[in-house]
């Protein structure tokens, strides 16, 4: 029976949870290997077809894929087992990695094979994300989602530490390397999701045979209905809006640091401690989330850390050293998950079972596209204006959400499990009802 799962899962202190730990090493591969993999393929694109614009190209199939993929990929999440839909990412990235690193080895790789390799990542990562994301809160209890949310931030920086430290040594040594390990690792993924068992959806036959037969026009709702529940909530809608608009100026501000530094002719290696600044700085973060939550209201965490990421960037543009630099960054990667937490906990616990994959989707897709459009915004503000201005500029940016948020009377209000509480009473917004027709 799955009356029992909620207690089940409560009575597992968080430690000896198999499932969830289980979830967090298979996806800690996940994060390790993709960042490894953008970390190589311009570097091995550049070195085997000798043409930036080809590296450029693989970059947009990347996430091009990604952003494609985003919003079906939550539908797929709440209509199909999340379980195969991990197993399958992680079956298809293998492939993926082991023909790339074969066509090395043979000296025959081709641009195309390249191309579809990048597009398969990009596609397997957005299927992935609001599929693992939305089987969280079944696997670990309503307690436990804080302390699991911000264990898994923390496996992102590690991710992000360990990829561009092995990727950037493996490549060195060999051009097969860096693939070679991803290879493994997704295949021992594969092997490790096996013995994962995500409890507590109810009738899973029902909505897998309910997607074989979904009408266009529903599936085309369907499709929107993530995006539609964002906009819904005015909690959800206003920290999206803010975070699209921090995501956005973080990322062309490492783009601008990162130019920076090598216009001052700085070695590669310091350009490289310089980033990994940055996940020590995320990782640690995320290991002081929990506690950081306990302690600061949302209104508090979420502000706090809007605020104090704007005024870091003026001290970023006149920090003279990289390395200088790359501490101050890593001041803002340690405060920004205690928001995170706060922010990813209230939705997830918000949002119905059988809307969390759309809602991971439609955040994933609005991540990607702050993504994608922040390098090309620091670019041109780099060319235009030179670093310091660049970064004034960005700053002026991340100042807006600042105003809006602290300002915000819903924001204001906002109390997090208080008001889960609330909206999960009888005429509380977590009637799926109102979702689903």
């Amino acid at each position: 029976m799955t009356v029992s799962n909620e207690e089940y899962r409560v009575s597992i202190p968080l430690s000896r949870n198999r499932n969830f730990h289980l979830l967090w090493i298979t996806q800690a591969s996940s994060e390790l290997t993709n960042q490894v993999f953008v970390l190589v393929y311009p570097l091995l694109t550049l070195a085997v077809l000798g043409s930036p614009a080809a590296a450029g190209l693989v970059g947009t199939a990347l996430v091009g894929a990604q952003l494609a993929v985003g919003l079906p990929a939550g539908v797929l999440a709440d209509r199909w087992d999340r379980k195969r839909i991990l197993l399958l990412c992680a079956g298809i990235r293998t492939i993926a990695y082991t023909s790339i690193g074969v066509a090395v080895w043979q000296e025959a790789l081709t641009f195309p094979h390249l191309l579809v390799a990048a597009a398969i990542e990009g596609a397997a990562l957005a299927a992935t994300f609001p599929a693992e994301e939305a089987a969280l809160p079944q696997v670990v209890g309503n307690d436990q989602l804080q302390t699991a949310l911000a264990l898994n931030s923390a496996r992102v920086s590690l991710g992000q530490l360990l990829g561009n430290t092995f990727g950037g040594l493996l490549f060195g040594l060999s051009r097969v390397f860096p693939f070679l390990l991803n290879g493994v690792l997704t295949a021992l993924s594969f092997v490790v999701l096996l013995f994962l068992r995500i409890p507590g959806r109810p009738r899973p036959e029902d909505t897998e045979a309910e997607a074989e037969h979904v009408p266009p026009e529903r599936f085309w709702r369907n499709l929107s209905a993530g995006v539609r529940w964002v906009v819904q909530q005015p909690i959800i809608r206003l920290t999206s809006i803010c975070a699209v608009a921090l995501n956005m100026s973080f990322t062309a501000i490492l783009i601008i640091v990162i130019m920076r530094a090598e216009q001052q002719n700085t070695p590669s290696l310091l350009i490289g401690v310089m980033m990994a600044l940055l996940g020590v700085g995320g990782l640690l973060g995320a290991l002081a989330a929990t506690r950081l939550h306990k302690m600061l209201s949302p209104y508090v965490a979420i502000t706090g850390v809007i605020w104090i990421s704007t005024l870091l960037v003026p001290l970023v543009a006149f920090a003279g050293h990289p390395l200088v630099a790359g501490g101050l960054l890593a001041v803002g990667a340690f405060i920004a998950p205690t928001a995170n937490t706060t922010i990813v906990t209230y939705q997830l616990l918000l949002t119905p079972d059988s809307m969390r994959g759309r809602l991971s989707g439609a955040m994933g897709v609005l991540d990607g596209t702050a993504g994608a459009i922040g390098p090309a915004l620091g670019g041109v503000l780099m060319q235009v204006l030179g670093p310091r201005d660049a970064l004034f500029v960005c700053a002026v940016l991340m100042l807006l959400p600042a105003i809006v948020s602290a300002t915000s009377p819903t924001l204001r209000r906002f109390r997090g499990m208080a008001d889960i509480d609330e909206a999960a009473g009888p005429n509380g917004p977590m009637q799926e009802e109102r979702i689903n027709k």
